[in-house]
């Protein structure tokens, strides 16, 4: 990580691939990702950390198990702690996370969606 800017649109550029987040930045102990969506993820939670999803573009729909939340290009949603969730994209969304480091994308469910993040 360097204290260069970053740039959006550059380092979505640099990957394809969905449900695999790019680390571009840390915050204390936070890391900032970015991160395509298309589909629908795995039901999962993260019993010791809020997690921030930030649309960039597209709509991401947050499915929570009494409600949907349906969010588009500059808004954001705090799913907190516990809380079971699954994003889902009906169209490719391009969206930034901020969450502790380390913090696993597929929380307590595990399988073939957990991501290794990389820096880009």
């Amino acid at each position: 990580m360097t204290d260069d800017v970053v740039d959006l649109d550059s380092k979505f550029a640099l990957f394809a691939e969905p449900w695999s987040p790019k680390l571009v930045a840390r915050v204390n102990d936070y890391e900032i990702k970015l991160v395509r969506l298309e589909g629908e993820f795995v039901w999962h939670t993260h019993e010791d950390t809020d997690e921030l999803f930030l649309v960039v573009e597209g709509q991401l729909t947050i499915q929570l198990r009494d409600r949907d939340v349906v969010l588009g290009p500059g808004q954001l949603f705090v799913v907190p702690r516990g809380v079971e969730h699954c994003p889902r994209a009906d169209h490719e969304v391009k969206a930034l996370l901020l969450e502790p480091a380390g913090v696993v994308n597929t929380g307590d469910a595990g399988g073939d969606l957990t991501a290794v993040v990389e820096a880009i």
